[in-house]
């Protein structure tokens, strides 16, 4: 007897397949699991991606523009809360003030590191820009030494410490959300943002210190000048907080909770189960955490407060190189994406331990145009360290436990060498009386994260990267339970 499949053949019909008999049971169980998990996870929208990127980016930049701007006017608020007799001591005392921020990092890392792992990526950036603004407009309203007297001091401690909780949960929730969000391809590029967005809010932060330093004499900017940037924190957050509510949670957090796998207790997790990924990350972020704040905030003040002769226009040279870094980190998180993280992060730490000493020696010639010309050289070479830097971190934790994890390491090692760079910058100088000593120290950061970088798996993606958001044409089936 003739099949009947070539009969429909014969007459120029579609062959038809008998179900009852032709059709193995388990092929359609999986192609109704595969229409299923079509259904529940379609490909990522173009434009709900780009309202991430730019909702998670932008939070950041606003965030760190009110951390910041502390920093640039140290010297003044050095005057204003600790008055003494030697300038150089009130500078040390309002760096320390600075530093102590950092200090209160890995209590924000802890806090904020859990509600991103235990109540998700959105809920963290929220809370966590709404906590930088009200201490930062606070700090605009607070009265002076010469008014309240050791109050004053005791208050402006306080608000920092404040700052420092909420910067501690920033930008670590910040790469994770964007690490996450992102096509495994562009993961690179996707966090790199985090980076550039905290870069560009320290970078606004110092272009409001020169434009207030350009358009002020210096007594109105002992008076009241110092505080505008401060007073702008309420809006700042106001803005930042509508920006972020429409964000929308990452996948990976999503699918975890879905699956009841969202961890209790995540920092403990993370310490007892990956020690080794933590210390790795501490040692990482010495260059991106205490050389950046060597190079791009004290900087400044170092070009012309303590150099001799001092440097002309040093915050319009910071900004100036600040606003190049903003734009190669993105490219150089792009690049990680093509040619792997390892490579950048190990030219990028072993360029500013071999450029380091030189670049300073240049700078000791009092000239406006060398400060610029070494200042752009280390953005070229930090931005090699600092594009692959946030993918990097997020893909050496497990999404269970990634902004704790993360968030410990990184903090533990900003509050003990990202805070206190400028004041050690500054003692050094003091002590030895030669540019080389703050460079020695700028190298030693950058040698520590090269041994970190040179320990990294090869390739773009490490291990224990992000998973990638299910496409349409995947087959999951690891979904059929």
């Amino acid at each position: 007897m003739q099949d009947p499949t070539e009969r429909g053949e014969e007459r120029g019909e579609a062959p038809r397949v008998p179900e009852d008999w032709f059709l193995p049971a388990v092929y359609l169980m999986l192609e109704r699991q595969r229409a299923r998990v079509v259904r529940l996870a379609p490909p990522p929208d173009p434009a709900a991606l780009r309202r991430n990127l730019v909702g998670g980016s932008v939070g950041n930049v606003l965030e760190w523009y009110d951390f910041a701007v502390f920093g640039y006017f140290a010297p003044v608020i050095g005057r204003q809360f600790f008055p003494a007799e030697d300038e150089a001591a009130s500078l040390l005392s309002a760096f320390a003030v600075f530093a102590a921020a950092y200090f209160a990092r890995p209590v924000g890392g802890l806090l904020f590191g859990h509600i991103g792992d235990r109540y998700g990526r959105k809920t963290a950036l929220q809370l966590s820009v709404l906590l930088m603004a009200v201490p930062t407009f606070l700090v605009g309203l607070l009265p002076t030494t010469a008014s309240i007297g050791l109050a004053a001091t005791l208050l402006l401690v306080l608000l920092r410490l404040a700052q420092g909780v909420s910067v501690g949960g920033e930008l670590i929730g910040s790469m994770a959300f964007l690490a996450e969000i992102a096509p495994r391809s562009r993961r690179g590029y996707f966090a790199s943002w985090a980076t550039s967005s905290s870069i560009a809010g320290i970078t606004l932060g110092s272009l409001v210190a020169a434009v207030l330093g350009a358009t002020l004499d210096p007594v109105a900017l002992e008076a009241w000048g110092w505080r505008v940037p401060f007073l702008a924190g309420i809006g700042i957050g106001w803005f930042g907080l509508w920006m972020r509510r429409g964000l929308q949670e990452t996948g990976e957090f999503e699918r975890l909770a879905a699956r009841g796998q969202v961890g209790r207790l995540p920092a403990v997790e993370a310490v007892l189960e990956h020690p080794g990924q933590i210390v790795q990350t501490a040692a990482l972020v010495s260059l991106s955490g205490g050389g950046f704040y060597v190079l791009f905030v004290w900087w400044p003040t170092f070009l012309d407060q303590l150099l001799q002769p001092p440097v002309p226009h040093a915050l319009v040279t910071n900004t100036i190189s600040m606003v190049v870094l903003v734009a190669l980190v993105p490219l150089t998180g792009r690049l990680s994406d093509a040619v792997g993280r390892k490579p950048l992060l190990i030219v990028g730490a072993l360029g500013v331990v071999l450029l380091a000493a030189p670049l300073f020696h240049l700078v000791d010639h009092g000239s406006a145009v060398s400060a610029l010309a070494a200042q752009l050289v280390f953005a070229a070479v930090m931005s090699l360290f600092l594009g692959p830097i946030p993918a990097t971190l997020t893909e050496l934790f497990p999404a269970r436990t990634r902004t704790s994890g993360v968030a410990i390491g990184y903090n533990a090692s900003l509050s003990l060498l990202g805070g206190t760079a400028p004041f050690v910058a500054t003692w050094l100088l003091e002590t030895f009386r030669t540019p080389v000593a703050p460079a020695t120290y700028l190298a030693l950061l950058a040698a520590v994260s090269l041994v970190a970088a040179a320990f990294l798996p090869a390739g773009p993606a490490p291990r224990a990267g992000p998973e990638p958001e299910p496409e349409s044409n995947e087959l999951l089936l690891d979904a059929a339970s």
